[in-house]
């Protein structure tokens, strides 16, 4: 897959539907690389009269690692949080990932795309909305959350297996743990099969080499970063927040939460979706991005 300079790094990218179409910017979660995003997914909404690009992320996949800024403790940063102190010394943060994704649209040729994130992706895309706002066409948050300190917190058994490290840094042990992951974050209603878990989680894994300091430069920026509430009302592009009704990992009324800070923004609640991007949930997801992002190009046309 190609690369582009952006923002100072190298990310890698690619690209689904023609260049002269429309732009989908999809922006992917914690640690999770670019190809989470079901090609399934990217190439339906191509066929809907879109470009599709996704990337992966800084500290993840095949874009620039950031090695140098060490190898933060997310968990003691949350600690001094919640105790009021202050914490300081993060490698980087949300706002320099949303410029990251400026970047690739800079790279690209692209003026403004639709931007849509998921988890971490949705924090990110929300800051490329409110504070990037002439480069977003629209904004799709999905499972994702404003920060607010008092918001219910992830079920302890979702974060734990988010931040529990494999047994070994072997493929065998990687990919189990990978599996415990999706199987304790994934939809109820739409669960992945057992050959798609296998296949997705096997490809992950032998993606790239086995980097976890990344992960913890990822956490820490989400961790110390500012609620979104205030800056989320310099949003005036059309806003859709998809949330699924059984999220474990970030409950649904942080996507309540997420749509009532926006001006405008349209609620989607899934009954039986949780965390995770399954084949069973494609068509979920083509309904109401693809139908949402092409009643914004209607009416910016008109």
């Amino acid at each position: 897959m190609p690369q582009v300079k952006a923002n100072g790094i190298d990310i890698e990218y690619e690209s689904f539907g023609r260049a002269s179409d429309p732009a989908i910017l999809l922006i992917m979660g914690f640690s999770a690389q670019m190809t989470m995003w079901p090609v399934s997914l990217c190439e339906g909404l191509a066929a809907q009269g879109f470009r599709v690009i996704r990337f992966d992320n800084r500290d993840v996949g095949k874009s620039t690692h950031l090695l140098n800024k060490g190898a933060p403790n997310p968990m003691e940063a949350m600690a001094k949080l919640m105790s009021g102190q202050p914490v300081a010394g993060a490698p980087y943060t949300l706002d320099d990932m949303a410029a990251d994704a400026v970047g690739v649209l800079d790279a690209l040729g692209i003026e403004s795309a639709h931007i849509v994130g998921a988890s971490m992706g949705g924090m990110i895309a929300q800051l490329v909305a409110a504070k990037h706002g002439a480069r977003a066409r629209s904004l799709v948050s999905i499972m994702s959350t404003t920060g607010r300190r008092d918001l219910p917190p992830a079920k302890p058994e979702a974060m734990g297996v988010l931040i529990t490290p494999p047994a070994s840094n072997s493929r065998e042990d990687r990919i189990k743990q990978g599996k415990i992951i999706w199987r304790t974050i994934g939809s109820p209603g739409y669960p992945a099969t057992e050959e798609e878990l296998d296949r997705v989680v096997q490809f992950e894994v032998d993606r790239v080499p086995y980097e976890p300091t990344g992960a913890a430069r990822q956490l820490f920026a989400i961790v110390v970063a500012t609620p979104r509430n205030d800056i989320l009302k310099n949003v005036h592009c059309p806003a859709l927040v998809i949330h699924g009704a059984d999220d474990p990992l970030i409950p649904v009324d942080s996507g309540k939460d997420t749509a009532a800070s926006i001006p405008g923004a349209q609620l989607v609640i899934v009954p039986g979706m949780a965390h995770d991007f399954t084949e069973a949930l494609v068509p979920i997801y083509l309904k109401h991005i693809g139908g949402f992002v092409s009643a914004a190009e209607k009416a910016k046309a008109a």
